[in-house]
């Protein structure tokens, strides 16, 4: 699987990237047939809290495009909930075929 992090407005550092690529491989347990995930990281209104947004994208063949957005206090946190939510999202396409 490709995965391709693109941080609006603000660079990524190393260490944030390698956590959102261990977490978003993972998602391949769920569905084996995931080709490429595109997270997008921006700050939201960066004066107030709950203001880190994490979307991620899958491309399954055969199915719809999968997409999860979060907001949280810190990027890790944001990324975290938008792959619980797409790990549900594989379990219900599984379930569908």
């Amino acid at each position: 699987m490709e995965i391709k992090v693109k941080a609006i407005h603000f660079d990524a550092t190393e260490k944030l990237e390698q956590f959102i690529n261990k977490k978003v491989e993972k998602l391949v347990k769920h569905h084996e047939e995931i080709t490429n995930a595109e997270v997008t990281l921006k700050v939201v209104k960066p004066e107030t809290a709950m203001n880190k947004e994490a979307s991620i994208k899958l491309f399954v063949p055969r199915t719809e495009d999968l997409f999860a957005n979060k907001v949280a206090d810190t990027f890790e946190e944001a990324v975290d909930l938008a792959v619980d939510a797409l790990k549900r999202q594989l379990e219900k396409t599984k379930k569908d075929k």
